[in-house]
């Protein structure tokens, strides 16, 4: 028997028998709660679209609304990006009680319209009640400023360090730098040390070579001194004033050139050394040898007050080229010391 059944198509095949026509009433509708708040948030939900889906799909099931209510209750569980997003179910206006299936009767003048102001918040935030747009929005500055503070601390670090180390390097370079200068002072020291010494060896030997003119002397005029007292205005030798007749020496080996009176210079004697130096001893009281060849430290004279004096005393001039020098240089030059 086919019968036209409501919102049905014709020819649909229903066994014969006792069939009544099914009128839904609010008795016999057993209302579903979490659907009818679903649709009272639609704004309140639409940034959380994946968390509706599940819990529609998860109520509707294969065969609808009405069959997912005959069947068990079914455990949700919801993806970490979900509850991540939402840690406390409970604290979100109508969606705990989506989720966890409860059917408890709640006052229809519930406000239900209030935005998610949790999406996005995490558990520490809501537990601190840092839910306000502004206070998260300090947070963030705040972050940012720490990570900036940071990253200039680390700056300043870095900038420290690097001065550290450029003084390091400069204090080593010091200390490098006085330690070649140290070694080369050392170096120089030394060298001037051997020379000296070498020079002293050199002087030791050509005083071996060498006599001082005259002993128990004291000098009195120096060379180049002026004065009246010389024809030349200035002195051209050195005076080395002793008794009257002191032995006055050779200072080295060489040949007699001449001896006799010479005027002002009185008796004198020249003596000419191998390398052409003429001394010449003035002002004697006697000659000793003159001519020939003599010896170093050979006695050739003594100390007079002849001439152009003012007292007995050797006058003794070095000459070489036929210019004087200065005698107690070249004496010292020698090794003597006078």
């Amino acid at each position: 028997m086919t019968k036209s059944v409501p919102g049905g198509t014709e020819g649909f095949g229903v066994e014969e028998g006792a069939w009544e026509e099914w009128n839904p009433t609010e008795d016999s509708v057993r209302p579903v709660r979490g659907r009818h708040r679903v649709a009272k948030q639609r704004g309140g939900l639409a940034r959380s679209s994946t968390v509706l889906g599940v819990g529609v799909i998860a109520a509707v099931g294969a065969g609808g609304i009405a069959t997912a209510q005959d069947k068990p209750a079914v455990t949700i569980s919801l993806p970490d990006s979900i509850t991540s997003a939402l840690p406390d179910a409970g604290s979100l206006p109508g969606v705990g009680a989506l989720i966890s299936g409860d059917d408890s009767d709640e006052d229809e003048n519930t406000s239900v319209d209030a935005p998610l102001t949790m999406a996005g918040v995490s558990a520490e935030e809501a537990q601190q009640g840092t839910t306000d747009a502004g206070e998260a929005l300090r947070t963030r500055i705040l972050l940012q400023a720490e990570q900036q503070q940071d990253a200039a601390d680390a700056e300043a670090r870095a900038a420290a360090e690097k001065a550290a180390a450029d003084t390091a390097a400069a204090e080593a370079k010091k200390q490098q730098d006085a330690a070649t200068a140290k070694a080369a002072a050392e170096k120089k020291a030394a060298e001037e040390a051997a020379k000296a010494e070498a020079e002293a060896e050199r002087l030791a030997k050509l005083a071996a070579g060498y006599s001082l003119p005259t002993s128990s002397y004291t000098l009195t005029s120096h060379y180049g001194q002026s004065g009246s007292m010389w024809s030349s205005g200035q002195h051209t030798g050195l005076d080395f004033a002793a008794p009257t007749g002191t032995p006055v020496k050779a200072v080295h080996g060489g040949t007699i050139k001449s001896a006799g009176w010479s005027g002002a210079y009185g008796y004198r004697i020249v003596l000419e050394l191998a390398d052409g130096t003429e001394v010449w001893y003035c002002h004697l009281s006697s000659m000793s040898v003159t001519s020939g060849q003599v010896t170093n430290g050979e006695t050739i004279g003594r100390v007079g007050a002849t001439g152009n004096v003012t007292g007995p005393h050797l006058h003794l001039e070095v000459r070489t080229g036929g210019s004087t020098v200065d005698p107690l240089a070249w004496l010292r030059g020698k090794g003597l010391t006078v």
